[in-house]
């Protein structure tokens, strides 16, 4: 934890940037297959550039998935439904390329009569949580997540809204620079980027009014506002040319962005288009969810909880937590209490979570943390009670 004042930054896109389009289409793919097969094994990647879709991965279930329906539905979802503004939803080509799971790795994975259900794959998995803002998320990532919200929202509007900003089209990006005190509060937004694709006959006057009108206002709270918070809006002055026309996109390029801006680390494993036996997912939830419950408990300021696994093996090979010097007991404490209150298997953390159920495309834009949906079981606070009741 720094302890002087320090300005920390994190950005966020929209659902429309390529690289989330294909996560959203790689989660779309999971959650249609585990509609009818909830223990299918799902490892679904996606690439999209001009005019093409190409699904590939290896994927073992008992339904069948019309994958390419799969893929022109998210698109059009997401708005674009002209191939000026990117790809066309309609006209777009669609390749897949799919195999099924590799034996070997089921093999440590199955359950048997004498074997728990092994972790799909060996990695480290981290798990954060600030007492920042109410869902204890780090302040620049929450802010930056909800102005990406925006951008989409005044762009489509919902069943009960028209759009306000019609002009925008689905690519976007967003960004904020928050300033702590030597405490390390935040205190202050030094300075926020707002990247957003729009149609070639508005001005840059207009675009930048509307969106410091209908997006930065509606979005950052007034009081951390001031004369000298720099705003950039559009910075090279035009973003015509967006989506895959522009930028090629790849699932699982977004990870900090998924998780939590930069502040606290990751494992390096992907989320989107893996169902819940690879611990790349299921255990950074089961983390984040740790992570949440030990702050809300009132154990620490600040926390980030890590998980290892050994692909096979069920139970982690280590668990190591780090308060930065901001908890009320021991960090030795902490990681007691943890393995008193969680399961940490494979199996155990699908359970408790229900993670074996179609959930996944809401996860993929706008990050997989933070966002307090009835279906984001892994930011409950449910534990809050137990784990006071073990503290000695």
């Amino acid at each position: 934890m720094l302890k002087e004042k320090h300005v920390f930054t994190s950005e966020s896109v929209t659902e429309g940037h390529p690289d989330k389009m294909a996560d959203q289409i790689s989660d779309a793919i999971l959650d249609a297959i585990f509609t009818c097969d909830p223990y299918a094994r799902v490892a679904c990647e996606t690439f999209i550039t001009t005019g093409l879709v190409l699904v590939g991965g290896e994927i073992t279930t008992t339904c069948y998935a019309d994958i390419p329906s799969i893929v022109r539905d998210t698109i059009k979802e997401i708005g674009y439904t002209d191939a000026e503004h990117g790809i066309d939803y309609k006209t777009c080509a669609v390749l897949t390329t799919i195999d099924r799971q590799s034996p070997d790795i089921a093999l440590g994975v199955d359950r048997t009569k004498t074997r728990a259900m092994g972790a799909g794959d060996q990695g480290m998995m981290f798990g954060y949580a600030v007492k920042e803002t109410p869902e204890l998320m780090p302040l620049p990532i929450a802010l930056a997540q909800r102005l990406a919200q925006r951008l989409a929202f005044v762009r489509k509007g919902d069943k009960n809204n028209l759009p306000i900003l019609e002009y925008l089209r689905p690519d976007g990006k967003t960004q904020v620079t928050v300033e702590y005190d030597d405490n390390n509060m935040p205190i202050r937004v030094d300075t926020i980027v707002i990247s957003s694709q729009h149609d070639p006959d508005i001005t840059r006057e207009q675009l930048t009014a509307d969106i410091k009108k209908h997006v930065i206002s509606e979005v950052i709270p007034a009081e951390m506002l001031d004369d000298n918070t720099i705003i950039h809006i559009n910075p090279t002055g035009r973003f015509v040319l967006g989506g895959p026309q522009a930028d090629a996109g790849l699932t699982g390029r977004k990870i900090i962005v998924d998780t939590y801006g930069g502040m606290g680390r990751h494992g390096g494993g992907a989320f989107s288009g893996k169902d819940p036996s690879k611990v790349d997912r299921s255990a950074a939830y089961m983390a984040r969810y740790i992570a949440k419950n030990i702050v809300a408990a009132g154990l620490a300021h600040e926390i980030e909880v890590q998980l290892a696994y050994a692909i096979g093996i069920a139970e982690p090979v280590s668990l190591l937590v780090n308060t930065f010097d901001t908890g009320k007991i021991t960090d030795h404490e902490i990681v007691r209490i943890i393995r008193e209150v969680f399961e940490l298997t494979p199996e155990a953390i699908i359970e408790h979570l229900k993670l074996r159920r179609p959930i996944y495309k809401h996860t993929a834009a706008y990050g997989h943390f933070g966002r307090e949906l009835k279906d984001f079981t892994w930011e409950k606070t449910d534990k809050v009670d137990e784990i006071k009741k073990h503290l000695k």
